[in-house]
């Protein structure tokens, strides 16, 4: 394989537009974080008490119930569909590779099935 000069270039700049968003992230945080030490100075030589709080807020994640039904739907569609595609299109001596996507089929059934059996179980 040969590469070209413009796919040397869309490699450096794609490395150096992710090392410059973790430069300017990195950056916006350092100053994030001197401002509110300034506030801070400020308020301890004014007499101010402030209250302490966490420097990045916690992020709450929440779990939704329905999401393992609908990777199980897709997964199991995504599948099928696949399935079909390839029983129809591919010729008559490679015909039985028509099953390939069966794994994916059965992750989507079982995602789906847990979380009915998830459901009847009372957790």
């Amino acid at each position: 394989m040969s590469y070209s000069i413009g796919d040397g270039m869309v490699t450096l700049a794609l490395a150096a537009g992710i090392v410059g968003y973790v430069y300017i992230t990195h950056r916006t945080r350092l100053r994030k974080l001197e401002m509110i030490h300034q506030e801070r100075l400020v308020a301890m030589e004014k007499g101010i008490p402030l209250p302490e709080f966490p420097l990045e807020p916690e992020k709450v994640r929440r779990n939704d119930p329905t999401i393992l039904p609908i990777m199980g739907i897709v997964f199991f569609s995504l599948s099928l569909g696949a399935m079909i595609m390839l029983y129809l299109s591919l010729p008559e001596r490679s015909h039985s590779f028509w099953i390939a996507p069966l794994p994916l089929g059965f992750l989507g059934l079982g995602l789906v099935a847990f979380h009915f059996l998830k459901i009847h179980s009372g957790r």
